[in-house]
């Protein structure tokens, strides 16, 4: 037996301002208490955002990547790849905000080449 859930969310200008309520139905395999249930789910649906958050919002907004022209063959795979392995490694490098990591690395070009093993000075 699964478990039935629904979440509300509400949804907000930067500036606090409500815009509209959202109810999201869902069904799921997990078992256990509604608590203990209802916990997991709450989890799950986070880690999602998280990850939307983390990677799939800054493709999109920092490198602007639905306005890529890169759209036949493996070529929108590999620029997706290559956007993902760019992201992680400035995140493994400590930046907090890619947007202005890599505005850094246009100014600093050689330190990125150290940073990707390019360069061994």
């Amino acid at each position: 037996m699964g478990t039935t859930f629904r979440i509300d969310r509400y949804v907000t200008k930067l500036d606090g301002t409500e815009l509209r309520t959202e109810h999201v139905y869902g069904l799921t395999s997990l078992v256990g208490t509604t608590k203990d249930a209802a916990a997991k789910v709450l989890a799950l649906v986070r880690g999602h955002w998280r990850i939307e958050n983390s990677v799939h919002w800054v493709r999109d907004v920092t490198f602007d990547e639905d306005r890529s022209q890169v759209r036949k063959g493996n070529g929108p795979r590999v620029m997706a790849t290559l956007r993902n392995l760019a992201i992680s490694i400035l995140r493994l490098a400590g930046a907090s905000s890619i947007a202005k990591a890599l505005r850094w690395c246009a100014r600093h070009f050689d330190a990125c080449e150290r940073l990707i093993g390019l360069s061994t000075q």
